[in-house]
């Protein structure tokens, strides 16, 4: 029987993608996707090295496995991504169950190191520092038949005192344009209709090989393809972000309305003790013109509080930048120490209580200035491209879920629509009025019409749907959507 495996994965949008490769590796070794509640033959943790405790939650997940291993003849454990290419052979001291570890730079060593580990029946432990195979070469096993991720670039070269990606991931390597379009109209044969360009600095895509205008054409390359209907990206730095790009995201009908942009701080000082190329006045340039060429843009960002040496001045420099850009959602993140950065050996380290405190009033106003945002929208007419899951039921009232143009979160009352008799799968298109604001999503519900689309098509073939369905009630239950719940670093 064929062994089967499953990836756990944590971090950014980038570990997601690498995870979707890592999945097409071993299927394409001959591994099947473990079923829901099945222990799998092998499970791979695709690990970050950012995020808070984030070597604590690693070994505690490893240590509930090792009983699990015991219990199970054979069963592999495999960790890679950030915290791998970091700790290398800590993990195996520390985890001494722990069958393979592998780096950023070769998920492609993946089925030939488990093969490995099992016949010499020892760990195998394999670290390159630099890539020698860009990811989107690999096999991949798209979560999505409908929205996926494609890179343009790897790696990193600012040098961010709070951040270790540029050291773990490398500098930055960039795909030839013409390589990621062919992905982009490959996927888009298979019934791809939204995509999402990724970078840990998708704006200066281009240094590699001297355009500096590089991503702007890559944008309005994006437009010409026949069938691709969404453009996202994500993300993009202030330093290196230019008027063409505005332009080109203004001037091309499948480049959505929506903007993430990472501020991290609103204060200048602060900004240049985390290394951070630009000033506030910079980025608010940034948003006034992103916003008078694109009125209905919606922008995110992310915020750190609590940095070293950040005072109360600083973080009403924070509050004032928020309440100027008026962001429609902000990813707000307590600073605590990374060992490795520069920031982790700063003096004035801010007190957990201090930091809580702050933090604590951010959020009221980032949540403040959304609910209002939202408010906004209501009695907006939109076009939604159904997601993927359970839905809500609010009483009577069954409810699905869909992005709208600039990726605010919709929950719809497709019964709502009266005449019709075929379900509304994920990947379709609805067009709807907003009909209620809250501060995290919109409601609409009230239907003007469903598009059905080559996506729903791919949808519907890879889950099998039953035909007879009757309605326009939920759809079965299937993977998350995909859409970014967590930024990548930028």
């Amino acid at each position: 029987m064929a062994r089967t495996y499953e990836v756990r994965t944590y971090g950014c949008q980038m570990n997601v993608h690498d995870s979707e490769r890592l999945s097409g590796l071993l299927e394409d070794a001959g591994y099947l996707k473990a079923a829901d509640g099945e222990q799998a033959d092998v499970v791979v943790f695709n690990t970050c090295a950012v995020r808070e405790n984030a070597d604590n939650k690693l070994y505690g997940n490893l240590g509930h496995l090792r009983p699990v291993k015991d219990a199970h003849p054979g069963m592999q454990i495999a960790v890679g991504g950030c915290l791998a290419q970091k700790d290398r052979s800590v993990i195996t001291e520390k985890a001494p169950w722990v069958d393979v570890v592998f780096g950023t730079h070769n998920i492609g060593s993946l089925p030939v190191l488990l093969e490995r580990a099992r016949v010499a029946e020892e760990a195998q432990v394999e670290i390159l520092e630099s890539l020698e195979v860009f990811p989107s070469t690999l096999p991949t096993r798209r979560e999505s038949p409908y929205a996926a991720w494609v890179s343009v670039s790897v790696g990193c070269n600012n040098t961010c005192t709070f951040c270790i990606v540029p050291s773990l991931r490398g500098k930055e390597k960039d795909r030839r344009p013409g390589e990621i379009l062919a992905e982009i109209e490959a996927l888009v044969a298979e019934g791809v209709a939204e995509i999402t360009l990724l970078g840990q600095n998708v704006n200066a895509y281009g240094v590699e090989f001297g355009d500096r205008q590089a991503f702007s054409k890559l944008l309005r390359a994006c437009g010409s393809i026949e069938g691709l209907e969404r453009v996202r990206f994500t993300s993009p730095h202030p330093a290196e972000f230019t008027d063409d790009v505005i332009e080109a995201m203004a001037q091309t009908p499948n480049v959505m309305p929506s903007l993430h942009m990472p501020l991290q701080s609103g204060s200048d000082r602060i900004l240049r003790a985390m290394r951070r190329s630009y000033r506030s006045s910079k980025y608010l340039g940034i948003i006034e013109r992103v916003r008078a060429a694109i009125p209905h843009a919606a922008i995110t960002t992310d915020i750190i509080v609590g940095f070293p040496g950040e005072t109360e001045e600083d973080f009403e420099e924070t509050l004032r930048v928020v309440r100027e850009a008026r962001f429609a959602s902000a990813f707000t993140f307590q600073y605590s120490k990374r060992p490795g950065t520069p920031a982790a050996d700063m003096p004035d380290q801010i007190s957990p209580e201090v930091v809580g405190e702050r933090y604590r009033r951010l959020v009221d106003v980032v949540n403040e200035i959304a609910w209002e945002e939202n408010k906004a929208q209501v009695g907006r007419t939109v076009e939604l491209m159904v997601a993927e899951g359970e839905g809500r039921k609010d009483g009577e009232t069954h409810r699905m879920s869909g992005r709208a143009p600039d990726n605010r979160l919709v929950h719809f009352a497709p019964d709502s629509l009266a005449g019709r008799v075929e379900p509304v799968r994920p990947g379709d298109m609805v067009t709807a009025e907003i009909t209620y604001a809250a501060p995290h999503h919109l409601v609409a519900d009230r239907v003007l019409g469903v598009r059905r689309t080559r996506s729903g098509d791919a949808w519907e073939a890879r889950t099998a749907v039953p035909k007879q369905v009757v309605g326009l009630g939920l759809p079965t239950v299937g993977v998350p959507d995909p859409l970014p719940a967590a930024p990548a670093c930028g």
